[in-house]
């Protein structure tokens, strides 16, 4: 591997230029922690202007890039929101060509950071996790993610891209008698997903959805489908009810200290009698607990695997490491697809 010898926090110590951060809301929150905590200075706020209205954010009055522009001249940019909206993404490269603009990696979970001293704690691991990848695209897909991640800088994001329709038609390789299981099915986009690679055509389908509000639309889009089971649940490593937090819309999760409860189940329950082909899961940080839970079942059935790898900072090798332990003769693959900052990084297993 070529990893970069810096990260993100020393370039902007390190920088005369003002910086500047592009969004709010809880990534922009997460990046002002952490840049308070590590004494960087930030000169302001800004977000796309038809989002700007004088509001304030942090005890900063939100202004127009072309404000801090004439104030300026030149600085640094640090976006702090998620997008995968084509247009959006867009205008942040063009953005991108007028002043350094680098996107903060903050975790969408758990307390690590990305920053050189968490690499070098898990140099090892990081190595050993590499070692596993099946194909060059993988490696090298690993390789600039981890320098993405040091860096912010979306040279290294950019040029990990590829499309669904490579994993899908190359290695996923669906079969029109698919036994589905998808772990955060949201709405019913990741069914829909399958079945557009499949004409329509499944042998069964089980999909969990914790949050109240959304399940309701899960059900709806699910609405005269045969042969499919909905289930308004969590998944973990034990059959119990757990802390869940139902706030956050499509973030909603697990957390072991909220008031409210939630029914969350195992892998290895759901099908404890029936055969596994297929399974997705992005349940929002809970994937590693959701493996251990669906361990019998990964290792009777070998299903194919599509799992997210983003929500933490460790998951992108611990993830790995786990599928590898469990099944050792899975082929694993890492495909990075559109979207800034570095989510929508998914773990891929055959």
């Amino acid at each position: 591997m070529n990893i970069i010898q810096t990260d993100i926090y020393e370039e902007l110590k390190g920088s005369v230029l003002p910086v500047v951060i592009y969004g709010m809301g809880n990534g922009a929150d997460k990046i002002l922690n952490e840049f308070s905590r590590r004494s960087i200075t930030v000169s302001g706020i800004t977000a796309s202007d038809d989002f700007v209205r004088g509001q304030s954010f942090h005890g900063c009055t939100v202004r127009k890039v072309s404000d801090f522009e004439k104030e300026f001249g030149d600085f640094i940019i640090i976006t702090a929101f998620g997008t995968s909206l084509p247009d959006v993404m867009k205008h942040i490269f063009l953005l991108s060509e007028r002043h350094r603009l680098l996107a903060a990696d903050v975790p969408v979970y758990g307390d690590n950071i990305w920053d050189r001293s968490f690499y070098e704690e898990n140099i090892e691991d990081i190595r050993r996790s590499y070692d596993l990848f099946a194909d060059s695209r993988s490696k090298d897909v690993f390789e600039k993610i981890i320098n993405y991640k040091l860096s912010g800088d979306l040279s290294y994001l950019r040029s990990a891209y590829s499309s669904k329709d490579e994993v899908f038609d190359e290695i996923l390789k669906f079969s029109d008698t698919e036994s589905y299981l998808d772990l955060g099915a949201y709405r019913g986009d990741t069914i829909d997903e399958l079945l557009r690679y499949t004409n329509g055509k499944y042998s069964h389908i089980t999909a969990l959805e914790p949050d109240r509000k959304t399940f309701s639309k899960l059900k709806a889009y699910a609405a005269g489908m045969k042969n499919i089971r909905l289930y308004r649940m969590g998944i973990w490593s034990e059959d119990r009810d757990i802390g869940f937090e139902s706030s956050l819309g499509r973030g909603s999760g697990i957390r072991q200290n909220s008031v409210e409860k939630l029914a969350v189940t195992k892998i290895d329950t759901l099908y404890k009698r029936r055969k596994l082909t297929y399974l997705k899961m992005d349940v929002e940080g809970s994937e590693r607990q959701a493996l251990l839970g669906g361990i019998n079942t990964l290792r009777r059935d070998r299903p194919k695997l599509n799992i997210a790898v983003y929500h933490r900072s460790e998951d992108i090798f611990s993830i790995p490491l786990l599928i590898s332990e469990i099944c050792p003769d899975y082929r694993l693959y890492l495909r990075q697809h559109p979207y800034i900052p570095a989510w929508d990084l998914n773990l891929y297993a055959i």
